[in-house]
């Protein structure tokens, strides 16, 4: 019923809190379509979790774009500061989704509640062409990097299961939406913000929790 409910969420915009699991990083995302996000969006967003506010797409969608991996782009820069630095894998086993970061063109410094949620909209947009067009020169015309919207890519269930993953796959579930989904960790008081806390956050304002397992037995 979970997925049911937060496919429906996604589809009239309203947000989701996603639990990826115990197992994994334990952790409680915000998502919420880009579609659907204005800057009154982003600043909820901001002020109620606390985590990195990031943008998951589909990695055909990132073929499409010429989007890479950023930890390949460290390792297969020609500085052996980058190669150290880069995170081959994850303290809870993953390879790191995230690729590069952006600001539309039209921004200004990139960072405030307008110019995230611009950035959000229009990237959704371009994936919403780029279904059936190719848009790779569109894109690199009409966003700079790095910014302050920082870009996910799907590596696949069969890869990897998690946020990125799981929020792509809960797009690909309403058929209508393209894979453009912003998300955010939860935090609480110097912490990730528990399951229970979660739930709770999630029964008081009258979003739909779902956690990860129920998306991969919906697939």
């Amino acid at each position: 019923m979970g997925v049911v409910e937060a496919v429906e969420c996604l589809r009239s915009g309203k947000p989701v809190i996603l639990f990826d699991g115990e197992e994994r990083e334990g952790e409680a995302d915000f998502l919420v379509h880009a579609r659907f996000v204005d800057s009154g969006m982003v600043g909820k967003i901001r002020r109620e979790c606390g985590g990195l506010i990031c943008l998951a797409t589909s990695s055909e969608v990132a073929v499409k774009l010429g989007l890479p991996f950023l930890s390949d782009l460290f390792a297969q820069s020609g500085s052996d500061t980058l190669k150290r630095l880069n995170y081959s894998k994850t303290p809870y086993g993953d390879k790191p989704a995230f690729s590069v970061s952006v600001n539309h063109k039209d921004t200004f410094t990139g960072i405030s509640d307008c110019d995230r949620s611009l950035t959000i909209r229009e990237f959704e947009k371009l994936v919403s062409r780029g279904l059936n067009n190719g848009v790779q020169g569109e894109f690199a015309g009409s966003f700079r990097a790095p910014g302050h919207v920082h870009l996910l890519v799907s590596r696949g269930l069969k890869q990897r299961r998690g946020h990125t993953e799981m929020a792509v796959e809960l797009s690909r579930l309403a058929g209508s939406l393209p894979p453009a989904i912003v998300l955010c960790e939860m935090l609480g008081t110097g912490r990730a913000l528990s399951k229970i806390e979660a739930m709770k956050y999630a029964q008081e304002n009258k979003f739909t929790f779902v956690e990860a397992e129920e998306i991969i037995s919906a697939k």
